[in-house]
Formats: structure tokens, sequence, C-alpha cells
């Protein structure tokens, strides 16, 4: 349900406070990351500084006020956090245009159908308005973004200055006012259920990326503001602060070349605002920054060589890139209300810029469209696009790829479906097969999310973020590409709707494959709700005849259930899972990926935290995962990482303790990825020796998976992923069930120097005398890895 809030007046701008504080008012935090409660926090140990910003709590009174002050401004809620906090969004424009303001709407649709009456309408029409999008604080902890939103908001919503009015006929402004609310509330980077929200633009599992993508599909904004915080020192005392563009390595599915003709230029404008004010900084006690020296900030493509690269589209700037947007992430110096002011007058810089430029810089995103729907891409490689991809579906399991193609639907990609069978490099398709035609205006978008990626290791030092996340061999469907210079006609239809019914056939009993994530969610369905479910290495039986509930579970399952004669199996129970909780370790949830996996595939997941684990021990846990940094299990750590942890010796030994009587006991023990393969090296759970690649090594991998019910699914030459990589050696006391492919070629795409050494060796490792179970591979990587999901339900059910 949409709540809107419309209200009109006009009353003099009254602009945030700014108080100051000195350092002995400031108030006393702990570190609020781990208790996860409704209260409000006032800060975070991770930020150097604080200062008294508006409370989450309070977003919707200064909404409202404003709006009663004004009628150029629309207030909705229309979506909430994962935490069940609404999300705001404000638009403003100038009401004497609001009939302009419909035809913007109108006109944005012609660039994805005809492009060239869109530049044309620029032509004879001079005094169009764009859309500039504004995304506020999706870092919880980085507090000035949605600060500097709201006295923006005023500005624009009351204000009758020139300047105000000017760039209010040039401009119409969307505010993503609080894009994390469940952070802010409780002083955390991620939202409530532990993603950075800033990770998730590929894989939009979370509910405010999706609100966000909306927005964006919904105006396709000119230019696209990210506000961040705290770079102090990147360009040194007098540059403080970072606004993009970014350094290479540049995802090869941009066009690049347009985006290049402004985006320095902006940036620098940008830079020039935030300098020209610099008289009315503060310069508080406690940020270290001396604003009112400043003659610059760090720009990463024009001050630097490598390291603040825009290759991922995981990132929200990135992702706006590929609708056309001019995306910047703005990094504010510091966590005060002097931070909160660089941000104002960075988007001010940012908007007197389009203001003076708007018509070459929305002829330039349009030719990006343009470049799509002609399959035109003058800048690229010939070859690089592929003329279409074809999506196969598997009559039994179809749903990997209907989610794959709810996933480029919602992502304004074009999918449709042949009208006939057709054949394709000697394979025959039939009827009814996914198409995804190359020639549409958002082809750059499309490609990224389809292609294999890159292995870029010898292209650039180091990266900030992952480097690879093919869709296809991390979420298990197939995307077959049609070569640029091939012929190739097939008659389609749009694709309007995916079919996502599963079928029950035959009257039992019947048998599921281990084929996917919701196969597995029905497997641990019907195990819930009574029914008798047994396993063989590589697929379920369920002894049950044809009836009204269970059919409704398979239609809901989207998987087709058939039957079979009875087998016997290894019987299926309710399994209890506990998962170790990362609270925020190093600003982060390590763990979070993982749950929401094991959630997705139907499990019910306790979390623990390592001092409760030290008090109480497992208690009736049946299944126990650790997928974290092994800081976890230290009591060492530093002091915004403390309360994750644990607190002394003592404590740590009772931990100790507890683990090995869990195991001891018959528990099965399973460490998923680097972090928790040294911790349970550490805990003397395993004699093996772990290796580690570098911190920022990432990428997909082939992996031989051995035959057997740990890895049942998998092919015997399959794909994983890694993220900062781990193999292992000495493992005469173990069953190794899966090794890095033996092959030079055994890395595909993504960033990882000095490989060699990982070449052949275990990934994934038994021990032969305990149920402890090492996997090697990050698995559950962000709620992302849909495909390697299996291989957890795979070490539950395995005896």
């Amino acid at each position: 349900m949409m709540k809107k809030t419309v209200m009109t007046g006009m009353a003099a701008i009254t602009m945030l406070a700014a108080p100051l504080t000195t350092a002995a008012e400031a108030p006393k935090w702990h570190n609020v990351n781990v208790n996860e409660t409704l209260q409000e926090e006032d800060g975070s140990l991770f930020n150097s500084e604080n200062y008294d910003f508006l409370k989450y709590s309070k977003v919707d009174d200064k909404l409202q006020e404003i709006a009663k002050q004004s009628n150029r401004i629309t207030v909705e809620s229309s979506a909430e956090s994962s935490g069940g906090h609404d999300l705001y969004t404000v638009t403003i424009s100038d009401p004497s245009a609001k009939g302009k303001y419909g035809y913007q709407k109108s006109l944005r649709k012609k660039m994805f159908k005809n492009p060239e009456k869109a530049q044309a309408f620029i032509d004879k029409h001079p005094d169009f308005k764009v859309p500039v999008m504004i995304n506020a604080s999706i870092h919880g902890t980085e507090f000035v973004g949605s600060d500097a939103a709201l006295q923006l908001i005023e500005r624009f919503a009351t204000a009758n200055d020139q300047q105000t009015k000017e760039l209010l006929e040039n401009h119409i402004l969307i505010f993503n006012v609080v894009a994390n609310p469940d952070g802010r509330i409780d002083a955390t980077r991620f939202n409530s259920n532990g993603i950075d929200l800033n990770r998730d633009f590929i894989t939009q599992s979370q509910a405010e990326t999706k609100h966000t993508v909306e927005l964006i599909k919904e105006w396709n904004p000119m230019v696209f503001l990210d506000l961040h915080g705290y770079v102090k020192s990147y360009g040194g005392a007098d540059h403080p602060g970072l606004i993009e563009p970014c350094t290479p390595p540049h995802n090869p599915n941009y066009e690049y070349d347009l985006f290049s003709n402004w985006a320095l230029d902006q940036a620098e404008a940008m830079e020039g605002s935030i300098v020209d004010n610099r008289t009315d900084y503060d310069n508080t006690n406690t940020s270290g920054v001396d604003y009112q020296s400043m003659t610059g900030t760090y720009i990463p493509q024009r001050d630097d060589q490598a390291g603040w690269d825009d290759y991922p589209p995981i990132f929200t700037p990135m992702y706006a890139m590929y609708h056309g947007a001019y995306g910047y992430t703005l990094e504010a110096p510091t966590n005060d209300w002097d931070g909160v002011q660089w941000h104002y007058d960075a988007v001010m810089g940012a908007l007197e810029f389009s203001n003076d430029n708007k018509e070459q810089m929305i002829k330039d995103q349009i030719e990006v469209f343009k470049r799509g729907i002609q399959f035109d891409h003058p800048y690229h490689t010939e070859g690089f696009f592929p003329q279409a991809y074809i999506l196969p579906v598997d009559e039994t399991d179809p749903t990997a790829t209907e989610k794959a193609v709810e996933h480029l639907m919602f992502n304004d990609i074009d999918v449709s479906e042949a009208k006939k069978a057709f054949e394709y490099e000697g394979i025959s398709y039939p009827a009814g097969t996914y198409i995804v035609d190359m020639s549409q205006a958002k082809a750059g978008l499309a490609n990224t999310m389809l292609w294999d990626g890159e292995d870029i290791t010898d292209i650039t030092p180091s990266m900030y973020d992952i480097s690879a996340w093919n869709l296809p061999e991390l979420w298990g469907f197939e995307a077959v590409e049609v070569k640029a210079e091939s012929s190739f006609n097939v008659k389609t239809n749009d694709v309007k709707k995916v079919k996502a019914d599963g079928e029950l056939i035959g009257n039992g009993p019947y048998v599921i494959p281990n084929s996917s994530v919701k196969a597995i969610h029905l497997v641990n369905t019907l195990v819930k709700n009574g029914f008798e479910v047994t396993m063989d290495w590589e697929r379920f039986y369920v002894d049950a005849d044809k009836s009204p509930e269970l059919r409704k579970l398979v239609e809901a399952s989207g998987i087709t259930v058939k039957s079979v004669e009875a087998v016997d199996g290894e019987p299926l129970t309710s399994q209890k899972v506990t998962i170790l909780k990362d609270g925020g370790m190093n600003k982060a949830q390590s763990h979070a990926g993982t749950r929401l996996a094991l959630e997705r595939l139907g499990f019910e997941v306790q979390e623990i935290t390592p001092r409760e684990l030290a008090d109480q021990g497992l208690g009736e846990t049946d299944v126990f995962f650790y997928n974290g940094t092994s800081n976890l299990i230290s009591y060492n750590n530093r002091s915004a990482n403390a309360e994750f942890g644990l607190e002394d010796e003592a404590q740590y030994q009772s931990f100790k303790e507890n683990i090995h009587s869990f195991v001891e006991d018959g528990g099965k023990y399973i460490a998923v990825g680097a972090g928790a393969s040294d911790a349970a090296k550490q805990l003397g759970l395993t004699d093996v020796t772990v290796h580690q690649g570098d911190y920022n090594s990432n990428g997909i991998v082939r992996v031989n998976y051995e035959s057997g019910s740990l890895t049942s699914g998998y092919g015997a030459t399959d794909y994983g992923f890694v993220y900062r990589p781990v193999w292992y050696t000495d493992v005469e006391g173990t069953d190794v069930h899966a090794t890095f492919k033996d092959s030079s070629n055994f890395f595909m795409a993504g960033h990882w120097e000095d490989r060699a050494d990982a070449q052949g060796q275990p990934v994934i490792i038994k021990e032969q005398d305990q149920d402890v179970t090492l996997i090697g591979l990050e698995a559950g990587f962000r709620d992302h890895t849909d495909y390697l999901f299996r291989l957890f339900s795979n070490a539950i059910y395995t005896k």
C-alpha cells in the first residue's frame, strides 16, 4: 500500500540546525551493532567522530513540516526496509511546470523505443527538465548523507532565491532520503538482514535494493549521486573527501566514452563548489580536517592509478550507470555537520553543472540506449556483445532459469520466448525457450548479468571489491551466447509473465531432484509437514500418495515431481541449525549471506554469538555453521570490534570445550570459507594445513566434485566461487570431496594473483573420525551464489 503526502504552501526556509558539540560533551556510546534493538543509537565506535544527527524517527516529522510549507514537494513511502521501516521518497519540481513533469516521463520512455525522436525533442524543447536522483546514507553509519539530503529538500521545497529557481527550472529532484533505515536506527553499516546494501545491486536480494531499483527504472535519472562517508586523507590534508569517477578497470559493458564526456568535469564542478564555500565550514575540534584550508577533493580517476574502480555492478551508482546515468559515489570527509555541509555543496555543484550542460549530457545518455537498440557499440571489440542469449529451460526444474528471467525483466531488460522449436549450432531448442535479444536499450546491463566475465588479474594490481558475478554460473542456469555474426532468426513473443507453478504427476511415491534452491526448500517443507522423505546420494523420495496438500506444496515450489517405484534411502528429519553470529566485525556481518542461504533452502536457523556459545554451549543444536573471520573467537580485538568476539582467555577455553563436546556427542560442525577454516584449525578440529590467497582475491573457479552425497547435484567438473580463496594440504585424515581443477585455467573470472599453488588442491574435505566438514568455497556469499547453496544442505543431510 502506498502512503502519500502532498502538502502545499510557502514559508521562509529554516535549515536543519548544526549544533556544535565539544569532545567533552560527546555522549558515551557502546558498540550497538550487536544489540539489534529498536532503540535509536547515537553513534558507532567505527566512526572516529559523531554528532547530533537527525534520528530516523524524526525524519517523517521533518518531511511533513517541509511539505506544509511548499507546493513543490511530493513525499511518498511506498516500500519498507527489511526491518519494517518506511523508505521515504521525496520528489521536488517547479509547480508551474506540472504538465511538463508528466511529459518528461513520456520523453524518457521515448529514449528506449525511439531514441532519435527523443534527441530531436531535446532540440525543439530546450526548456525540458532532467531528473537527478540523490541516494542518501545507504550505509547506516554514514549519517551525513541523509542530513544533507534533508537540508537540500528544505531549500528546494521552500527557498525563492534566484539560484534555487533556476535549478528547479531545469531539474526534477528525486531523493531516496534514508536508503537504509535499519542501519541508521541501529548505527550499523548494513540492514537488519546483515546485508551491505551497496553490494547488493546485481543480486537485488533486499527490499531496500529493490526499492532503489524501482526508483531508477521509474525516472532513469540523468545524474545519480550516492552520498556516503568517510574519506579524510586519500588526497592529502588539503583534499579531504572523495568524488568519483573511478580508476580503471572500468567494466567493459559500459559505453564508457559517453560517460567520460562529462564525468570528470562534473566531479570537478562538485569539487569547485565545495572549495568555493570553504569559509562556511566550522572546523569542529574532533574531525582533524581543516576544511577552511582545502584546495580540492580526491577524485580517483584524476588522482590515482588503481584501487577505486567501477568494475563490479554491485554498487548503487555503478548499477545506475547501466540505466544511462552519470553515477557518482560521494564520500564526505567527516561524520559531523561539516561533513553534511560537504555533501550539500557537492550536490549543488553537480546541479549547477547539469544546469549548464543538460542538453548535451542527456543526448549522450540517450545515445547509450540508441547504441543498444541499433546493436552499435563503436568502442567495443567486434563481437564483444553477442547477438542474443538463449536461456534453455529444464522441464523438471525450471526454477533457476525462471528466477533469472524474472530478474532480467525486473531490471528493464526485454525477454522473449520462441514461438516454435528452433536449432542453433546443432542443438535443438523447444518452443517456449527464453531468448534475450541484445538489440535493446539496456544491452549493457543485460550483458553484464549474463556474460562469462573475465580474468582481470593482469589488468590491475588490486580491486576494491568482487571481480566476478556471473549469474548463469552462480545462479545455476544456462545462457548460450549467439555470436554477433551468426545467422539467427527466431520468431518470438515478448514475455509478460513467467509461469512458475510446479506439477505433481502420478500417484506416488515421488522423486525430487537435488537440483536447485527451490527443490531443497520443497524437501524441507515436506519434512516439516510430516511427509516421509528419504535421500540417497543424488535425489529425494517422498513416500506418499497424491493428495491436495502435497499437490499444493509442489505447485508452489515450481518443480515437476513425478512418481517412481519405491526406493530405500536415508530418512530425513528436521534439523536444528545454528550459525555463529558476526554482529558487525569490521562493519560487516560475514555470516549473513550463509544464514539467508540456509533460510532460502528451508532451514530454520538460530544465531548464537561467540559469548553466548561460550556461556551456554549449543544445547539441542544438530548442525553448527561457522562462516566468518577467526577474530570472532579472539579476545584481543580492537575496541570497535571487541563486543563481537570473546572477552578473555577463560571464555575462549569455554567456547573451545563446548565445541568439542558438541562434536563428540555427534553434532555436525560445518566451517565455510577462509576465516572459518582458520578457526577450525585453531580450535583443534582439524590437523590439515590451511592455505589462503590474498584478502582481495575473488572469482569464479572450476571445481572437480567427487561423486557422493556431500557433492550431490554437481558435475565432475563444475563451478565454485572464492572470496579470499582457501585450500587444504596434509589431508591424510580426511575424505576429500572436491578439489580445484588440476589445470592452469581453473580460475575462470575475477582477480587472483599467485594462484598456481591452489591448482588441483582440496577445497572441500570432511574429517574421517568426527563430523567436521570444511568448505573452502564461499558458497553463501552475500545471498548471491544460489547454485552453491546446496553444498550446505548436502553437508547437513550427509551422515
